[in-house]
């Protein structure tokens, strides 16, 4: 009998020692799973066993080290629960931790074998999973329809007028003269300047002789000369204040190619149905209050032609956007100006008719210096430039425009049997009825992992252990070799009986 345990035995060790050595081939694979052998031993109706046979090959769903750098498409996934869902050429699925991935001639999202990941449509969470594939078109373009604008408007900018406008009266001129003889009398007199600058009394000293030489002032009314003055000079008189003309500013209707008529400008860029971008300019234009608080006019234009409300005609612009402020600085009025340009894309470009709501929300016009930050919606097309892995599954699509969209979801695969999955080959599983069926859903949702972009898993298995485990076994495949070597030594006693 002993024959038979030490054969077991053998068999035994030999395929503990094969389970071993797997382990340590594979010590490099990706999301490999390491395996343990257990035994059982083997009785018949005697109470002396009949040896040992291999009861089951289990493998260790343990994590491996989640390891950063790797290649654009490669995806980890980052705690215990959870496997990649794929699908070979046949449609057939299978389940895997490897997170080698990488992109096929279709833009399908592959491994080195050519199963191709599954996930959850773009905007579909919990639909059936389909095999995700990159987008290969441009992104359509939008057209913009908001835009906030929010500004500092300088409350220490100057006035610009619509008409001639004066801003400070005229102050009349003074002098005051002591009189050195009669007829002429003490006293302070007033003048103004006419146009050619000429002294005109307003309050006239009487003729005479003022002051003392060497600056003795004679007025004769009689005289031709200015202010009647035959001799002296009044300008040289200690306290002499001299005539300061009304100040006056001068009309500056608004025109976008002269700088002076408008306060502030800014551009904004925005795009049509096409994808085509334009530039916005609002033109900020600060008008005399009609009351408490300021006023500003504000133009628009688009591509240098009046954008409605703005009107241009026959050289003259009007119809401006009016925002109105407080003492406060505080914006009253509405803070939403509706835009638009019938023909963007002029005649040879039909795109559609652009409209855009302006929010000035959080617009101010307090004493520091003008500032102002415009974001339109809206975008040109763009070509498919790279994706992104979010912790969530979501696979990210960036454009050359800027833009980003999520063009899928990587599913997940949890079993409540991870022992009774089968595996076949390529570092792959396939459902059994022991495994159960699989439990899908999104990373990181529902007790399942998050996955990490650009990385991969290491295999689990752990070199040091292994090597034990491979000196054990070795020891036992020796032990059972000896009982063999041993019950052929009795074998031959008995044969040599005579």
């Amino acid at each position: 009998m002993g024959f038979g345990q030490g054969l077991s035995g053998l068999n035994a060790a030999a395929q503990n020692l094969d389970v071993i050595g797997n382990n340590i081939a594979n010590s490099g694979t990706v999301g490999f799973k390491s395996s343990t052998t257990s035994f059982a031993d083997v009785y018949a109706s005697s109470r002396v066993g009949l040896g040992v046979k291999v009861a089951s090959i289990n493998q260790r769903f343990t994590v491996g080290t989640v390891n950063g750098g790797g290649g654009e498409y490669d995806i980890a996934i980052d705690g215990a629960k959870g496997m990649f869902r794929v699908t070979d050429q046949s449609g057939a699925v299978m389940y895997t931790r490897n997170g080698e991935f990488l992109v096929d001639k279709n833009n399908f999202i592959v491994n080195a074998q050519g199963y191709r990941l599954t996930g959850y449509p773009a905007g579909a969470i919990g639909a059936n999973p389909v095999e995700l594939q990159l987008p290969m078109a441009n992104v359509a373009p939008r057209a913009t329809a908001t835009a906030t604008t929010v500004a500092n408007l300088d409350a220490n900018a100057k006035v610009i007028y619509l008409t001639d406008t004066q801003i400070a009266p005229p102050v009349n001129g003074s002098v005051t003269l002591t009189a050195a003889a009669p007829p002429a009398v003490d006293g302070t007199y007033t003048f103004t300047r006419n146009g050619a600058g000429e002294i005109d009394w307003v309050s006239a000293p009487p003729d005479g002789d003022y002051g003392a030489a060497p600056n003795l002032i004679t007025i004769d009314s009689a005289s031709a000369l200015p202010g009647g003055i035959t001799a002296g000079d009044i300008t040289q008189v200690p306290g002499y204040k001299n005539y300061t003309a009304a100040v006056m500013e001068l009309a500056k209707p608004f025109d976008p190619t002269v700088s002076s008529s408008y306060t502030n400008a800014s551009p904004m860029t925005v795009y049509d149905s096409l994808g085509n971008s334009h530039q916005v300019m609002q033109y900020f234009v600060k008008r005399p209050a009609g009351g408490s608080g300021s006023e500003y006019d504000v133009y628009y234009t688009m591509d240098g032609k009046a954008m409605a409300p703005t009107t241009e005609a026959s050289g003259a612009w009007g119809n401006p956007q009016k925002l109105t402020f407080n003492n406060a600085g505080t914006m009253t009025s509405a803070p939403i100006v509706n835009l638009s340009f019938a023909d963007p894309g002029g005649t040879t470009t039909p795109a559609d008719p652009l409209n855009i709501a302006l929010d000035y929300t959080g617009t101010t016009q307090y004493g520091s210096n003008y500032k102002l930050v415009a974001k339109p919606d809206g975008y040109t097309s763009g070509e498919f430039s790279g994706i992104n892995i979010g912790g969530d599954g979501s696979l990210v699509a960036s454009y050359t425009n800027g833009e980003t969209q999520i063009v899928g979801t990587i599913v997940l695969a949890d079993f409540s049997n991870l022992q009774g999955l089968q595996p076949v080959g390529n570092n792959a599983w396939t459902e059994t009825a022991a495994s159960g069926q699989p439990i899908l859903g999104q990373p990181g949702t529902n007790g399942l992992s998050k996955v990490v972009g650009q990385a991969t898993e290491s295999s689990n298995v752990d070199m040091s252990k292994e090597l034990v485990n491979m000196i054990v076994a070795q020891r036992t495949y020796q032990a059972n070799s000896q009982t063999i070597k041993t019950q052929d030594e009795i074998m031959q006693v008995l044969m040599n009986l005579k």
